[in-house]
């Protein structure tokens, strides 16, 4: 029984190459498609964890498809089918090579910048903001898109647009869409209880129009708080109880590991490989609001090379 995807190698008819990221292998077809797998790899520090997690890329692929699907309506996006549930199949988009990051609340990387006095891509924040404060409006704090292996740079719209990283007609519209689409995602979260903190879009470009690509406000690309706790805890200056992956990180370095140099991962159990397991199916809920239905994992590569070639006959 192989009950998770760890790494791929197919070859589906028409592809032309593949690119594997931290979580996904990327299959490009005919130069026009691409077959992005989700994994079930699970990465933190910038370091992929010895052992998959199983359900880990069905979860992550459907909350991004439910997600692409509920904001069609504002900006076209790449998908165009889910041929399984760790899969999504959708147009090949030249990319932007800046990530739009938008945050609503002072907190993580922006408080750290904040502390340190210093303008957070360009944008100056108010004096006496307090960890996790909303601002009065969200604000995009992009950042470049960084080579494989490297960290991703922050950007000043005023740099992106003298640099011609992106033409300036095409960046107002990108950052039309950016707000709205977080703007849609936050009012689906808040039925659920949820606060959309922040989380980062990607745009591209195909045949002249603009799309967005990749995954949306899932729980690795995008911080949660609950909403019901929010106002209490940020009164009494408490951290803020957040839905994400950050549990997989404090556990790691509770066993004495950050990613440093020199340091080796802890050994993954059964045991909390089963947890984590149950967490991504938890926040799969909480974020969807639906119960989550288990995908057969009897033999998850085959179950997936069977789908997607079906699949690949019909196009």
């Amino acid at each position: 029984m192989v009950k998770t995807i760890l790494s791929s190698n197919y070859s589906f008819p028409g592809q032309k190459s593949i690119y594997k990221g931290k979580v996904r292998d990327v299959y490009n077809i005919n130069d026009n498609y691409l077959l992005m797998i989700v994994s079930d790899r699970i990465s933190a520090f910038d370091v992929v964890l010895p052992k998959g997690i199983p359900y880990k890329g069905q979860v992550l692929n459907q909350i991004a498809a439910k997600f692409l699907d509920a904001t069609s309506d504002i900006v076209p996006n790449w998908k165009i089918a889910t041929p399984d549930p760790t899969v999504t199949f959708g147009h090949k988009c030249e990319p932007y090579p800046v990530e739009m990051i938008v945050r609503a609340y002072l907190t993580g990387s922006s408080w750290r910048t904040y502390k340190e006095g210093k303008e957070i891509c360009g944008i100056k924040i108010p004096d006496g903001m307090k960890e996790h404060q909303r601002f009065d409006k969200p604000i995009i704090t992009p950042t470049t898109k960084a080579e494989q292996g490297k960290h991703d740079e922050d950007i000043t719209r005023a740099e992106i647009l003298s640099s011609g990283l992106v033409p300036e007609k095409e960046y107002r519209l990108i950052e039309e869409y950016t707000m709205e689409v977080f703007r849609r995602g936050s009012e689906i979260a808040a039925k659920h209880g949820l606060i959309l903190v922040d989380t980062k879009y990607e745009f591209g470009k195909k045949d002249g129009k603009i799309y967005l690509i990749d995954e949306i406000n899932t729980p690795d690309s995008s911080r949660y708080f609950y909403s019901d706790e929010y106002q209490e805890r940020f009164d009494k200056g408490l951290p803020q109880k957040q839905l994400s992956k950050e549990f997989v990180r404090e556990w790691l370095m509770s066993h004495g590991f950050q990613g440093q140099h020199g340091q080796t991962v802890p050994e993954m159990t059964d045991e909390f490989v089963n947890e984590v397991s149950e967490r991504y199916i938890e926040l799969y809920e909480k974020i969807t609001g639906e119960k989550f239905i288990k995908a057969d994992i009897s033999n998850v590569p085959e179950r997936i090379e069977k789908n997607c070639r079906t699949f690949l006959k019909t196009i």
